[in-house]
């Protein structure tokens, strides 16, 4: 049976202060986009991360991978594409694709890997009844599980 993915797209211009010496954009960049990339998928399936605060969750990142084959230069127009697949239980696995917007050419790639934790006591915790609902919206009504 096929996974459920959930995706959206960000789109990022590359600017001067994200250059470094040799004219690329800093390798470490691409994880501030992937985290607007984030930001922006919470937001499209209806539960941006200040919502996840309200409820008394917080998602820190227990794990980061990216992967890079071109470069991103100065004034670059950037499209991060955000996918996750399958309903998550305790960890929630976040993949990224970084394009160059007018090329198509894949850049970079990557995910971050997230733990649920209860804002109040520090403690890992399974994903909130909540979150899931809306991912399960998100998916169509999907009601499969993938560990992670």
């Amino acid at each position: 049976m096929p996974v459920a993915t959930v995706c959206s797209e960000t789109t990022i211009r590359v600017r001067y202060a994200d250059t470094d010496q040799m004219k690329m954009a800093y390798y470490g960049r691409f994880f501030e986009y992937f985290e607007q990339g984030r930001s922006d998928l919470l937001r499209h399936i209806g539960l941006p991360y200040p919502e996840i605060e309200r409820m008394g969750y917080h998602l820190p990142v227990v794990e980061a991978h990216a992967r890079y084959l071109r470069p991103a230069r100065y004034d670059d127009l950037l499209t991060v594409r955000t996918i996750l697949s399958g309903i998550p239980q305790a960890r929630v696995k976040i993949e990224y694709e970084v394009v160059d917007h007018n090329s198509k050419e894949l850049l970079a790639s990557g995910y971050t890997v997230h733990s649920f934790v209860n804002a109040s006591s520090g403690k890992p915790t399974r994903a909130p009844d909540r979150f899931l609902e809306f991912l399960r919206r998100a998916f169509g009504g999907a009601k499969q599980t993938t560990s992670g």
